[in-house]
């Protein structure tokens, strides 16, 4: 059986960002955010941004949901992070 290159991609796309969904809910209930590091998070919403932009350019739909979703999940905390400090 061969596996879906398309539905692999949906799924490593949900793993990776439901990853983030604890660390977004645990950043919101405490307001701590003392320990992520700002200069990390800004890098890493920088390319989680232009892997959604790949994914537009290239139609990779898989890529384009994960990297939106992520991107979204990752703007709660980098926002918190710079509203908490």
């Amino acid at each position: 059986m061969t596996p879906n290159p398309e539905l692999l991609g949906h799924l490593a796309g949900l793993l990776t960002t439901g990853a983030f969904v604890p660390q977004v809910i645990h950043v919101l209930r405490t307001r701590q955010t003392r320990d992520i590091s700002l200069a990390t998070f800004v890098l890493f919403v920088l390319g989680v941004a232009l892997w959604l932009v790949y994914g537009l350019l290239v139609q990779a739909w898989p890529v384009v949901v994960a990297n939106a979703v992520t991107l979204l999940l990752a703007l709660v905390i980098l926002g918190a992070k710079l509203r908490y400090g």
